[in-house]
């Protein structure tokens, strides 16, 4: 297919480690953030396109998760809303965009940084896939009237 040989768009994001839940392309989710360094890397996003890479652990119960506590494919999404708390954790309104597959985490220090691969919609390949089963059906018809 023609998206073999095209080059696939890669990001460098923030990173918020996600316990217990997973975000897919087009959910509308609130979360409850509490470790500082996810709280840093949703202040990082809103300083910075409000973009952010939701990608969820493997363990709930790491508090400091390592780039191998995190599944390999995560969420690029968009934070609509930030709202601090007053006991200190952030209540996060987030969208989901478009899959990806983490190629690189950085700790960063303050938070985790990844850089990501976006990964196409599954839907996207198959309308290529129909557009050419009907064309093949069109001409497959053209070949039996000629007969």
């Amino acid at each position: 297919m023609m998206s073999d040989n095209v080059s696939k768009e890669q990001v460098d994001l923030p990173l918020l480690p996600l316990r217990d839940v997973v975000v897919f392309p087009h959910m509308v989710i609130p979360l409850f953030v509490g470790r500082p360094k996810s709280i840093k890397a949703l202040e990082t996003s809103m300083e910075s396109g409000k973009s952010i890479l939701l990608v969820a652990q493997k363990t709930a119960a790491q508090d400091d998760p390592t780039p191998g506590d995190l599944y390999d494919t995560g969420t690029v999404a968009t934070v609509l809303q930030m709202l601090k708390l007053p006991d200190g954790t952030v209540k996060v309104l987030v969208e989901g965009n478009q899959r990806a597959r983490v190629l690189d985490v950085t700790d960063a220090g303050t938070h985790l940084a990844a850089r990501a691969e976006i990964l196409p919609a599954e839907g996207e390949e198959l309308v290529e896939v129909e557009a050419m089963r009907r064309a093949l059906l069109t001409q497959f018809d053209q070949y039996v009237k000629l007969n």
